[in-house]
C-alpha cells in the first residue's frame, strides 16, 4: 500500500476475521470453491471445483491435466470458497493453502466417496485430491447497521 493509504476505522469494523474452526464450518455450507496454482512458467490458474470438507482438508476430484500435474509435481495449491448476500451487503470468504496429495489408497478412496460430494461433471479416470490446510484465513463482512425493510406487493 502507498504511503497515503490508511484504513478507515468505520470500514475496518465491517470486517470480522474468522477462526480456523469457523472457516471450516462455513466451508461445509457451500459446494463450489476455486483451486489455484502456478504453472511451471509462473502463470496462475484458477478453476472452480466441487469439493467436500474432510477434517481440516478439502477434497475434490480431477482428471489428467494442470491441477493433477501441480499436485504430482509438489507445487502448493490455494483453495478459496465464499458466499454472499448482495441485497444485505454481507458475505464471507475463506482461503486455505497447502500441499495437496493424490489419494490412491483403496480404503481412503472408498471413505472419500462417502463424503457429501457431488461432482457436476463426469470425469474420465477421476482422481481424488486432498488439500490439507497448512494455512487458513477467513473474513466476513458484517451485516451493516440498520434493519431490513419488507415491502408487500398487492396491498396485503
Amino acid at each position: 500500500m502507498g504511503g497515503g493509504d490508511t484504513a478507515s476505522p468505520a470500514r475496518d469494523r465491517q470486517f470480522q476475521r474468522l477462526s480456523r474452526q469457523t472457516c471450516f464450518a462455513l466451508l461445509r455450507t457451500v459446494a463450489i470453491g476455486r483451486v489455484a496454482w502456478a504453472t511451471p512458467t509462473g502463470e496462475v490458474v484458477v478453476v472452480p471445483v466441487n469439493f467436500a470438507v474432510d477434517g481440516e482438508a478439502v477434497v475434490f476430484q480431477t482428471a489428467a491435466g494442470g491441477k493433477l500435474d501441480a499436485v504430482r509435481e509438489g507445487r502448493p495449491l490455494s483453495f478459496e470458497a465464499d458466499d454472499m448476500e448482495p441485497a444485505l451487503q454481507t458475505g464471507w470468504s475463506v482461503l486455505l493453502t497447502g500441499m495437496a496429495e493424490e489419494v490412491t489408497a483403496p480404503d481412503q478412496v472408498r471413505r472419500l466417496r462417502e463424503l457429501p460430494f457431488a461432482p457436476w461433471a463426469n470425469l474420465p479416470d477421476p482422481v481424488f485430491v486432498r488439500l490439507p490446510a497448512r494455512e487458513v484465513t477467513g473474513r466476513r463482512i458484517r451485516l451493516h447497521p440498520g434493519g431490513v425493510t419488507v415491502e408487500r406487493v398487492g396491498g396485503r
